[in-house]
């Protein structure tokens, strides 16, 4: 089976882990901190990192203080997990349309569905492909709520010369398997706000306050930590930071391989009928995750099934959130947010990763193209 996404670990790779393990240190340790500024170098922002990409947005929410009776904006087109760690906060869900071109949140869309209660849009850059985020953080500026920038899929994608992780409030990454770069299971936070990312990384940590000017109980010894607000333990420990250290001196080689892998599906398949090819706005410079074509949607289940058969490991990315019964049970009904609905009845996603070979492209493409044809 070719996968749709795997990793790509080196020596240099497992020789960082190795050492790791071999320190005093697996879980908080020095790694943490060197991963966190090489990632801030990257993301062109202060950086925490975290146990997941899930773990990322409920940091995220906490931050901005997500209360019960707030909402959030949405794009349908995610992963339920950008949704369902603002549920968790007893925030109402608030999904916006997406654009064709790129399935990211439209912004005419955000903002028609701002309200009184409104406390942050949340931008998905699917794909990697960034969103429009000067028209979104133009729209939030005007109307006093927070931008949030969910980049699971866009870590070393550059928007107009900046790097995403650099523009919107807070800005949330993923690093499972599959992403742009790993360290097994994790995540970072960045912020262009000190205090954000101070109550993004106390939440990360249990909420403990550690500092003795803000302790509020001072009768006690150098022991002493306590509580403000509750959190939750999502810290990375030390031995994932070494891999993720190691995979950040890769990312620009992953992006390059990940280019040409883009243009040579391009390529094969710029002529071919019937199916709709990603496309890169300009003054992006996108590092794909994904490579998602969308096809007639008749016959989109009987393509993805002769894929499968073949060996490909294509996969559709994402049902559209509103659909699932947590969300329909609540109200929502399908049709409600047609250009969602549109993109996930066409979409499917083919493989592309680091050790994808060409020849292993050209079957794809070939196999694709008798299903079409």
């Amino acid at each position: 089976m070719i996968p749709y996404g795997r990793q790509s670990i080196d020596e240099g790779d497992i020789a960082s882990v190795v050492a790791a393990l071999k320190s005093d240190w697996l879980t908080t340790g020095p790694l943490v901190e060197h991963f966190e500024l090489a990632l801030e170098g990257v993301v062109g922002a202060p950086c925490i990192s975290v146990s997941s990409g899930t773990a990322a947005l409920h940091c995220a929410y906490a931050a901005i203080g997500l209360e019960p009776g707030d909402e959030i904006i949405t794009p349908p087109i995610t992963f339920i997990a950008t949704q369902a760690a603002a549920a968790m906060f007893g925030a109402t869900i608030v999904f916006a349309d997406i654009k064709l071109n790129t399935a990211n949140i439209d912004p005419i869309a955000a903002e028609a569905a701002i309200t009184s209660r409104t406390k942050a849009i949340v931008a998905v850059d699917y794909a990697g492909h960034p969103a429009d985020l000067d028209e979104l953080r133009a729209i939030a500026d005007r109307y006093g709520i927070y931008l949030i920038e969910d980049a699971s899929h866009s870590i070393g994608s550059i928007y107009k010369g900046r790097p995403v992780g650099s523009i919107a409030d807070i800005t949330t990454f993923s690093f499972f398997p599959t992403k742009n770069m790993t360290t097994g299971e994790g995540g970072a936070i960045s912020s262009i706000h000190p205090e954000l990312l101070e109550r993004a990384k106390r939440f990360s940590r249990q909420g403990l306050v550690r500092m003795p000017e803000e302790f509020k109980i001072k009768d006690q010894g150098p022991w002493h930590q306590e509580v403000h607000e509750f959190g939750l333990n999502y810290r990375l420990p030390d031995v994932l930071c070494a891999l993720g250290v190691s995979q950040l001196k890769r990312l620009q080689d992953f992006k390059t391989k990940k280019k040409t892998i883009f243009q040579s599906y391009n390529n094969h398949l710029e002529s071919t009928k019937w199916i709709h090819l990603p496309q890169e706005i300009p003054d992006m410079d996108v590092n794909w995750h994904l490579y998602p074509i969308r096809v007639d949607p008749l016959s989109r289940k009987s393509i993805f099934m002769s894929l499968r058969k073949a060996g490909i490991g294509v996969q559709v990315n994402y049902i559209p959130a509103y659909w699932h019964p947590v969300f329909s049970e609540k109200g929502f009904s399908r049709g409600e947010y047609p250009n969602s609905d549109l993109f996930y009845s066409q979409e499917i996603s083919l493989p592309i990763y680091f050790d994808l070979l060409e020849e292993q492209i050209e079957f794809i493409v070939a196999t694709l193209k008798v299903q079409i044809s």
